[in-house]
């Protein structure tokens, strides 16, 4: 029983002995000379400008889980057509459930609205908000 332990902690040691030392070794090794021009950040040969916290818009963010949601899934097609003939009808019906799944999901993404890129929301616009007169409105056309 206690060979079993032992095993696993050697094996636990040597993970740590292997991740550690050459970072031992690189640190006493490796010449240290820190200048302003190897402290800026890389940005493709371009001057660093701003703060590197810039938030991004959402937009980016749904885009890519939506072609990230619907590639993996079209990454179930290309087995499928490979051994499409040896599967038989069966294989050719869960394909056919499965693409009408996929089909729904484009088209709930599609009516939802989260494929345009750029929305367009007008502040009251829309049910029964329509018809509001706000003040900035207001000013408008009274000028």
């Amino acid at each position: 029983m206690y060979r079993d332990f032992g095993t696993i902690f050697i094996f636990i040691l040597m993970g740590i002995v292997l991740v550690y030392v050459p970072l031992l070794i690189q640190k006493l090794v490796a010449p240290s000379n820190p200048n302003p021009d190897k402290l800026a950040t890389y940005e493709c040969g371009e001057e660093s400008e701003g703060s590197a916290w810039v938030q991004f818009n959402i937009r980016f963010y749904v885009i890519a889980l939506i072609f990230l949601i619907f590639e993996v899934e079209v990454v179930f097609l290309f087995p499928w057509s490979v051994v499409f003939t040896e599967l038989g009808m069966l294989a050719f019906v869960e394909m056919g459930i499965f693409l009408f799944i996929l089909i729904i999901g484009l088209a709930y993404v599609w009516k939802k609205g989260d494929l345009d890129w750029v929305k367009y929301n007008v502040k009251y616009g829309r049910g029964r908000y329509a018809k509001l007169v706000t003040k900035e409105t207001q000013t408008v056309k009274e000028i």
